[in-house]
């Protein structure tokens, strides 16, 4: 029987047919041998990470992907996007993922990431923003934090605060930033909305007059001139995944989101120098990291997002290539991990077709490795191999009930 098990998610790798690739699958294409091998010698199948047919945004299904109904305990991305940031959250703060963005005079967008700006100039510039004191809302302590590029985390503290707020983001180009609406009738949701809009008009009036947009003016770059929150969210009550099954749970990630939800769930977040969330992460660093850790851990938890944003690049060529170059890197962990002791899932949180370039409702491919698995015939790691595994079709919120089976962690339901 195994007693640990390393999970690796790569984000939106799942894919469709692709016509740039002569009609194969990214993954097809890339024909991945450690991912191969665990195909082959492990339980397969394909995933629909909340429902099928249904679209998984990446909070949502990383929720289920970890054994947590989204439907019962998704309280919002933004709190997520600030734990992962490294701020601690209290039971009434609303959080918020942000972006900096350039409107015109009229307040029309016309860049929703500001020109791509660099992380040097947005930390300087979020700086200024944390801490701000608002007027009408002045009992509201103001958090703001930068993650990665036009990326940040808003944090609203207080009393009477409410997550049933709409966004300031319009999420497109070409329309007016919007102002934040109550969507329910309760005074809270009205002094959250408020709250928010008032933010937004200070901060633009403290960006507007920065030394960075001065400079960026000068140089022809876009201004970073508006804060654009949305994803309201708030903390969710859960029990912990460590206290459920008496393990100890590590989670090795770029992105904040991916570390916020591993951490809402009881996961310690493993920083490693070079994980950056993008294309340019250090997935060497990322395997020899998850390698030293299984050795403290009993659970593992690795995630990749670098399929995903060649992805919405619409870049299937890329994907491949990335594809491989994951599992090049993941192959040390099948040539050194304890294989008589552990289990080690490979799996996406989505398809993201890279020829549409958003997320889409088609299951994903799962491989389980495992001592004692039930394997069947599946010799490649791919969406229409893993098609005929011995796993079946399950939902996200049975993989880990599946993995802590293997681990010995789940208890007999009746007598």
């Amino acid at each position: 029987m195994a007693s640990k098990a390393i999970i690796l998610v790569c984000d939106g790798m799942a894919d469709r047919r692709c016509s740039a690739l002569e009609g194969l699958t990214p993954l097809q294409a890339a024909r991945p041998k450690s991912f191969d091998w665990i195909a082959s010698r492990g339980e397969c199948g394909l995933m629909d990470p909340i429902s099928p047919g249904v679209p998984p945004g990446s909070d949502t299904a990383h929720l289920a992907i970890l054994g947590y109904d989204p439907y019962k305990h998704y309280t919002g991305r933004g709190a997520f996007e600030a734990l992962g940031a490294g701020i601690e959250l209290e039971p009434n703060d609303v959080a918020f993922r942000c972006n900096f963005a350039t409107v015109n005079n009229d307040g029309i967008v016309v860049d929703r990431r500001a020109g791509r700006i660099s992380d040097e100039d947005a930390k300087v510039l979020s700086e200024s923003l944390n801490g701000i004191k608002l007027v009408r809302n002045s009992d509201v302590e103001i958090m703001f934090k930068h993650t990665v590029e036009h990326r940040g985390v808003l944090v609203l503290r207080g009393e009477g605060l409410s997550r049933f707020v709409s966004d300031i983001d319009p999420h497109k180009t070409g329309v007016k930033f919007l102002h934040s609406r109550p969507l329910t009738d309760s005074p809270t949701a009205k002094k959250t909305a408020d709250t928010l809009n008032e933010f937004v008009e200070i901060s633009s009036k403290i960006l507007a007059e920065h030394d960075i947009n001065k400079r960026r003016e000068k140089r022809g770059q876009p201004l970073a001139n508006i804060i654009l929150p949305r994803g309201a969210g708030t903390l969710p009550m859960v029990e912990k995944l460590p206290t459920k099954f008496g393990i100890k749970a590590a989670a090795i990630a770029g992105g904040a989101v991916y570390k916020g939800v591993c951490k809402a769930v009881g996961f310690d977040v493993l920083e490693v120098k070079g994980a950056t969330g993008t294309v340019d992460t250090n997935l060497d660093a990322k395997m020899r990291a998850a390698i030293n850790a299984i050795k403290v851990y009993d659970l593992v938890f690795v995630h990749v997002k670098a399929t995903d944003v060649v992805s919405h690049d619409r870049n299937p060529t890329k994907k491949a290539e990335i594809i491989s170059r994951i599992s090049a890197a993941f192959s040390t962990i099948v040539s050194e991990v304890d294989l008589e002791g552990t289990c080690i899932a490979i799996t996406s949180d989505h398809t993201t077709p890279s020829e549409v370039g958003e997320h889409s409702g088609d299951p994903v491919p799962v491989a389980l490795y495992a001592p004692g698995a039930r394997y069947g015939n599946v010799e490649k790691f791919d969406e229409i191999s893993c098609a005929s595994g011995t796993l079946g079709r399950i939902r996200g919120v049975d993989l880990m009930p599946i993995i802590m089976n293997y681990l010995g962690k789940v208890s007999m339901y009746g007598e």
